[in-house]
């Protein structure tokens, strides 16, 4: 598989979603535009590394970027509309009225994302920027003009069919596509191109955001490094997504992919998402994914492959209540499944991760090592199961190939997960491997009794010395925070909208930011990982000695 040169060396870097981040600037919610200033306090924290979550357009009243309504496109609430230039020559937030300008206050102010309120006050600033493109630009053929044509040409091999099923959805006020009139529904050429001259001009509206995403990204992209940007695959859209409309009969819509039951889910989850024909896919050279894996290469320095076991065998509910299965069956096919999806993946040169955890059979975690991709090592469950103690594995002997981490986006916060084990428990993790030699007797007696800053150090020290060529901390654990992303198989207001408790433009400013940026920088000189920021300047960096 190919090797890029993010594959080579130990590297360090930190989770967070892109919703997170909001700056003094931006709109309620992190904006692309807020990634350098993110990036630029990395730099000074000696971290290379930047993992975030999916960015692809959630679904309608849906927030979980893992529930999207297509594989390809940008979320528009992600834009920076503040940065669009034609948003300010149309005259800005004070062309937009008093009440507008009340309901963006509320939305910087709200302590969490509050998704609705953001797109309320982002749709109509889009569409004015958008009218002022159209009258000033569009109509007048003006280079920018060109430009938007070039870049719609270029990217027809998704673009086309997201912004026709985007403005077919909002014509048909948000129905899914399988409740649109026949013809719409199954794709008729007739119905098509029909659809297609009668919504011009919302089609060329969703194409003009997808461009504005796109030039914002790449510039936000290039003004983060050397922190390198990693994404997220997930392993599914939503059944109601531009993807399956567009190939419905590359996948079984009687049927839902889940995860068989495990640490998170007694009975399993059934995430009532489409279920790959796998044997249809095979048969076009697994054309979809192929697509997949080059749009992540074109947005991505490296991604993570969400739910790595789907790949070679997929958990399915189906709708009808029978028995759910897994897809292929037998090891030998899951096998060669698998392998061909992550050799699919790697053909376009980015690097990839796999998230191996869960109930994951032996014979997938040996294919990944043989193929050289990094699964997790999430400190809390590398334990040696079948002795008796359960004993810690020492991490220093992780293999390169191999992510070290506290936890996920879908875990337990490290504070959250010590404060829950017993005293027992607490005793086995201050004995393992480098905890132990790293806590001072005070500071464990302390530990025994709650989470401490301490023990916290400890923890985070001891993955920056294990042996995985790949170190991806969330961002809570960086700090001890007690707040989580998600809480798998549940719904609700507690998933998905936390975001930094200081805008992000001012991090490297905050006195709670700078100590803990200082300590992370420390242990990767310490353990020769990333390139340390000396100067703070942008893009000035050395190598570790």
């Amino acid at each position: 598989m190919p090797q890029p040169a993010l594959a080579t060396g130990r590297h360090a870097g930190l989770l967070i979603p892109l919703f997170s981040i909001p700056s003094s600037r931006s709109w309620g919610i992190g904006e692309i535009g807020d990634i350098p200033a993110f990036a630029s306090w990395l730099r000074r924290a000696g971290q290379n590394l930047l993992q975030l979550l999916p960015i692809n357009e959630m679904a309608i009243g849906q927030r979980s970027p893992y529930s999207a309504m297509t594989a390809m496109a940008i979320d528009p609430i992600f834009i920076s509309v503040h940065e669009v230039e034609d948003f300010e020559a149309a005259g800005g937030e004070e062309a937009m009225g008093g009440e507008w300008r009340a309901a963006l206050e509320r939305a910087r102010r709200s302590v969490v994302v509050d998704y609705d309120l953001v797109r309320r006050v982002k749709e109509p600033a889009l569409r004015l920027a958008f009218a002022r493109f159209h009258d000033e630009e569009w109509t007048r053929a003006t280079r920018r003009a060109h430009a938007l044509k070039a870049w719609c040409v270029e990217q027809a091999w998704w673009l086309d069919d997201y912004a026709l099923f985007r403005a077919l959805h909002a014509y048909e006020r948000e129905r899914p596509w399988n409740d649109w009139p026949d013809g719409l529904a199954a794709r008729e050429a007739a119905a098509l191109a029909a659809a297609r001259k009668k919504h011009e001009a919302e089609i060329l509206y969703r194409s003009w955001l997808q461009w504005v995403a796109d030039l914002q990204w790449h510039t936000a992209r290039q003004a983060s490094k050397p922190v390198s940007l990693l994404g997220d695959l997930p392993f599914m859209v939503d059944g109601d997504s531009a993807d399956v409309w567009g190939h419905a009969d590359e996948f079984h819509l009687d049927a839902a992919v889940g995860a068989p039951p495990d640490a998170f889910s007694e009975d399993g989850q059934n995430w009532g998402l489409p279920v790959y024909r796998w044997e249809v896919l095979r048969g076009r050279g697994f054309d979809w994914l192929r697509q997949r894996a080059q749009r992540s290469a074109d947005l991505y320095d490296g991604y993570r492959v969400d739910h790595l076991v789907g790949f070679y065998r997929t958990y399915v509910f189906p709708r009808d209540g029978s028995e759910a299965y897994f897809t292929p069956e037998d090891e030998d096919d899951q096998l060669e499944l698998g392998e061909t999806v992550l050799g699919v993946f790697a053909e376009p040169g980015s690097r990839i991760i796999a998230e191996d955890l869960g109930t994951i059979p032996d014979f997938v975690r040996t294919s990944l090592a043989r193929l050289g991709i990094p699964g997790y090592k999430v400190f809390r469950w590398e334990r040696e199961w079948e002795e008796p103690s359960q004993p810690y594995r020492d991490p220093a002997a992780y293999a390169p190939a191999s992510v070290a981490t506290t936890g996920t986006h879908d875990t337990e916060t490290v504070a959250q997960w010590w404060d829950g084990l017993d005293e027992e428990e607490r005793e086995s993790v201050l004995q393992a491997p480098g905890v132990g030699a790293r806590l001072g007797k005070d500071d464990a007696v302390a530990a025994l009794e709650g989470f401490t800053p301490a023990l916290r150090d400890v923890l985070l020290e001891v993955l920056f010395a294990s042996g995985s060529d790949f170190l991806l901390l969330p961002v809570q654990d960086v700090f001890g925070w007690p707040h989580r992303i998600n809480v798998p198989a549940s719904q609700g207001d507690h998933n998905w909208n936390w975001r930094l408790p200081w805008p992000v433009d001012t991090l490297e400013n905050q006195p709670e930011a700078i100590e803990p940026a200082e300590r992370l920088a420390a242990w990767s000189r310490r353990w020769r990982r990333a390139a340390v920021v000396n100067d703070h300047s942008r893009g000035a960096a050395h190598s570790n000695p």
